[in-house]
């Protein structure tokens, strides 16, 4: 191990044979693909570290240039306004910058292989992204490593029941684009399945490649766990998080989780060899089932920062904003581990249409104990919007007292006690 807390390192075995790394300055430039609250919080993350962050978003009121306006960051005046799919601008971003990130894998690799091609430098390489932005060949790239995933295929309008053998209730997901819950789907029988295909709106000529399905794994628990890897191949590990979906969309996450050794040993295993198969240089999130029949298997790679990292801002030594950074800018990365015995992160999800800040209702978030809120400017609230998150360090480890947390931010935000 490089330091006690680094849970697992290739850079001593070099296990692909890769050439080693040369030892070069840090950089201190990054640009950054997308502009809204993740982007944000990276900017928020470099300002310690000295690093210059410019954003390449389309509208100046998304939270990474508005905020860090509203901060007197002197980057944000510089945020290239265009659509994420503009390479003209991303060849724009290139020349202010040292190194390119991405917020979101809502990318078109094709088009940015020509800025690679004339030397421009992203992290993760796209060569790493490449196998996981559709999700079935994602899955396809699991399954490849000898990674524990769901049963899954292709889904094609002509393909029976039979011919999936994958049972019911069946999982829909959409192959590219879909997140937060948008383009998953849950089907409990054939009608179900005719009526999904009936309802499309998109051209019939589309639909063969458009989706996968899956096996409904009947899960004990959701788990996730934020992973890092060094340009020197270093592998840190976060601590395994416990969350909760509702319609898809995560409503909380605690940490740490009580599981076996063995588990989490095959946690560990799983995104270590992830990340040295890919060469990944970055963070990357990695959502889990629990199986009840106590198997872990992998459900989703984000190949970014990720929503179930949002507590390592204020619940660990090294949030996975500023891992992220240290990441891609060649720094030695930082020590994932836990401040306090336990935390909770609960999103703030809109639950109405309305223009508001909820100054009110975060005002009483705030009187909580060791609350810590995170409010991401956006006023414009929609249903399942992510609008912000509270964290809160707790003094204990016990799953019921982090669930009590859990329900009083829920109260105070939702007007009322949600079921968990």
């Amino acid at each position: 191990m490089m330091a006690e807390f680094a849970i697992a390192s290739s850079s001593a075995s070099n296990p692909l044979g890769a050439a080693p790394f040369p030892v070069v300055p840090p950089l201190q430039r990054v640009g950054v693909i997308g502009g809204g609250q993740l982007a944000w919080m990276m900017t928020e993350a470099a300002q310690p570290l000295g690093i210059e962050v410019f954003v390449q978003t389309p509208s100046r009121s998304d939270p990474a240039v508005a905020n860090a306006e509203q901060a007197g960051y002197a980057t944000a005046t510089e945020a290239i306004v265009a659509p994420l799919n503009d390479v003209a601008a991303t060849a724009q971003l290139a020349q202010r910058c040292q190194v390119i990130t991405f917020e979101n894998e809502f990318v078109d690799l094709k088009a940015l292989q020509a800025l690679a091609d004339q030397g421009v430098e992203f992290r993760p390489a796209l060569s790493a992204l490449a196998p996981l932005l559709d999700k079935y060949e994602q899955r396809s790239h699991l399954q490849s490593l000898g990674l524990p995933v769901p049963s899954f295929d292709q889904l094609c309008p002509e393909m029976t029941p039979e011919q999936l053998g994958l049972g019911w209730p069946l999982v829909v997901k959409s192959r590219r684009h879909g997140y937060d819950g948008q383009g998953t789907f849950i089907l409990s029988d054939q009608a179900a399945l005719a009526q999904f295909w009936q309802q499309l709106s998109s051209p019939p000529e589309t639909w063969s490649n458009a989706f996968m399905a899956e096996a409904f794994v009947s899960f004990e628990r959701e788990l996730a766990v934020m992973a890092a890897r060094s340009l020197a191949g270093e592998v840190v590990i976060y601590p395994v998080v416990e969350t909760h979906q509702q319609d898809q969309v995560c409503h909380w996450a605690i940490a740490p989780v009580s599981l076996q050794p063995s588990l989490n040993q095959d946690i560990r295993d799983i995104a270590t060899t992830l990340l040295n198969q890919l060469q990944v240089v970055g963070i990357f999130g990695i959502e889990l089932f629990l199986s009840r029949s106590g198997q872990v298997l992998v459900n989703e790679i984000a190949p970014r920062t990720h929503n179930s990292g949002h507590m390592t801002i204020d619940a660990c030594r090294t949030s996975q904003f500023e891992q992220h950074l240290r990441a891609i800018c060649g720094h030695p990365l930082g020590d994932p581990s836990l401040l306090s015995p336990g935390a909770v992160m609960v999103n703030l999800l809109g639950f109405e249409v309305a223009d508001h800040d909820y100054g009110e209702k975060r005002r009483q978030l705030a009187t909580i104990p060791n609350a810590c809120v995170h409010w991401y400017g956006k006023f414009q609230a929609r249903s399942g919007r992510k609008l912000g998150h509270v964290t809160v360090p707790l003094e204990s480890q016990e799953r019921h007292a982090a669930l009590q947390v859990v329900e009083a931010i829920e109260a105070i935000w939702y007007h009322q006690t949600l079921g968990i």
